[in-house]
């Protein structure tokens, strides 16, 4: 399959993205390990949580009955702690001396706490306040009913999921498992940064890609395989290709164009590779494409600093998110108000840098500085994405517009643009 000539829009790309991804296959880890994985089995419970009725304070055990009858002076029978259980139930006239998470004696439905309570000798003991009248008392079964569904698939795990299945003996769990993201930066002008003389002399560029692209993919909760920068040469790029379709995903970043040095494509199409696209109608991020090489899912992204991060954002995070289970694959948007006036060149979808404050009640975003694609500092200022649909050329002050946010962890299934 060739990619379409006609440029995808970024709900149409990350439609066919999403079309060939599943979820990885599930794998069984201990629960400690299960943390920011997504469940890939229901959880059902084998027991009633609490498994008995049991004291939320510390005071008196009594029958409700005794002190509505103004038996307020009651015998103490025995002493109940959290870890040991009743003798013996309470009749007329009795009480038990529990403690918090203390089982509570047959016969009893209160707690008195106690200091509502005055002890008057070793076996006695008078109820001075009746507020905690059938109060203060956990029911079994309160929480969880033995049988019931706890845990759905698709849940993400994290310190509250980790909590019940501990408290339901669920020592190890199914998760779908982690994805393996190759990344690659490709171009003969940018090294890594142990080539620190080159860089400050001015002949080499950093590889700021390498790093941005690996925090990006340890952000989404995937573990990145990095495959350093490969050189404009075709022998090279063929062959980091091939080690990287051991992997679950592989990204690549730079060699997009149709330059005599951008030997990408062609690498690809002579490989087998099924191009399912090439060129968006997106800025920044242009020219992005989609393939499956070696039978691996393939997302190659722009070389300018700021296309690939913000192509990441649109078009990796959600493909990751997939892979490893999630349900919700986008970050959340949501309605801003405009700060300053936005002009934009028509037919394309910008994703512009801006920050978003509130102002007399409402989210207002305003740009970060310049917009072009080489200038880092206007991710680093930024902590939305602001969305100017491809009909948009100019907004005005005071307009309304939907905007990314890249600093909340709400995600929705909707694609926002």
């Amino acid at each position: 399959m060739t990619a379409p000539r006609t440029p995808l829009t970024p709900a149409e790309a990350n439609q066919a993205i999403l079309a060939d991804l599943r979820p990885l296959p599930p794998e069984r880890v201990p629960i400690l390990e299960a943390r920011d994985r997504i469940l890939a089995q229901q959880i059902t419970s084998s027991m009633d949580i609490p498994p008995w009725d049991n004291s939320s304070m510390d005071g008196y055990a009594v029958r409700a009955t005794d002190l509505r009858m103004g038996r307020l002076v009651l015998h103490v029978v025995e002493e109940v702690a959290a870890g040991s259980f009743p003798t013996r139930p309470i009749g007329s006239g009795e009480c038990a001396r529990v403690f918090t998470g203390a089982p509570i004696p047959e016969g009893a439905d209160s707690v008195i706490r106690q200091e509502h309570t005055t002890r008057l000798d070793s076996t006695g003991v008078r109820i001075d306040d009746l507020g905690d009248v059938g109060r203060n008392v956990r029911r079994r079964g309160e929480d969880i009913v033995r049988g019931s569904v706890v845990l759905e698939p698709g849940t993400e795990i994290g310190a509250a999921q980790i909590g019940l299945l501990a408290s339901l003996v669920q020592r190890e769990v199914d998760v779908h498992g982690r994805p393996r993201v190759a990344l690659l930066s490709s171009g003969d002008e940018i090294v890594d940064l142990d080539q620190r003389d080159l860089i400050l002399s001015g002949r080499k560029i950093a590889s700021s890609n390498s790093y941005t692209m690996i925090a990006m993919t340890l952000a989404t909760g995937a573990e990145p395989v990095s495959f350093g920068i490969a050189a404009d040469e075709p022998g090279v790029l063929r062959q980091r290709l091939g080690e990287a379709a051991a992997a679950d995903l592989i990204v690549t970043s730079g060699a997009m164009s149709v330059g005599a040095h951008d030997h990408l494509r062609p690498i690809l199409e002579e490989s087998g590779t099924t191009m399912k696209f090439w060129r968006l109608k997106t800025r920044p991020g242009a020219p992005v494409g989609f393939g499956i090489v070696h039978g691996t899912p393939w997302i190659g992204l722009p070389g300018n600093p700021v296309s690939t991060m913000v192509s990441f954002e649109m078009f990796v995070r959600p493909a990751i998110r997939r892979l490893m289970g999630h349900g919700r694959l986008f970050r959340r948007a949501r309605q801003v108000r405009i700060g300053e006036p936005v002009s934009t060149p028509p037919k394309l979808t910008h994703f512009l840098r801006v920050r978003v404050a509130e102002e007399e009640g409402a989210l207002v975003a305003r740009l970060t500085g310049s917009q072009g694609s080489h200038i880092l500092t206007s991710m680093d200022k930024a902590d939305a994405l602001l969305i100017v649909p491809e009909d948009v050329d100019r907004l005005e002050v005071g307009d309304q517009a939907k905007a990314i946010l890249l600093r909340e962890s709400e995600y929705v299934e909707e694609m926002p643009y």
